[in-house]
């Protein structure tokens, strides 16, 4: 393992490796404010990567200014499809199902997340 040049802001982070051999990182992509080790725990995205190296924005899966999207959780089924638990907003723990297949990448430039 080695350090990753996406954003985080000291938070949590899951991530598992896929059936079809890539990694799939759930993740706060985003810095904290400057002088400050902690930052909003918003938003909560979803990044893959082919090599471990180079990352891709595949989804965000929370972005509010009410923030608390933390603590995710990754796993990969037997039928395929990709399951991440998290805390929301500190008021209970969310559910997302996604099919990999179906992710449209985007390159991450210079540590932001494309429009």
């Amino acid at each position: 393992m080695t350090a990753i040049e996406l954003p985080n802001n000291n938070s949590g982070t899951d991530a598992v490796t896929l059936a079809d051999s890539r990694q799939l990182l759930v993740y706060n992509h985003v810095l904290p404010p400057e002088g400050e080790t902690k930052g909003a725990r918003t938003p909560l995205n979803v990044s893959v990567s082919k090599d471990g190296k180079t990352w891709y924005a595949a989804l965000i899966l929370e972005d509010s200014e009410i923030s608390q999207y933390s603590y995710p959780s990754v796993i990969q089924a037997s039928d395929g499809l990709v399951h991440i638990v998290y805390t929301w907003r500190r008021e209970r723990i969310k559910h997302v199902v996604v099919d990999p297949a179906k992710l449209q990448l985007k390159e991450i430039k210079n540590g932001e997340w494309p429009k």
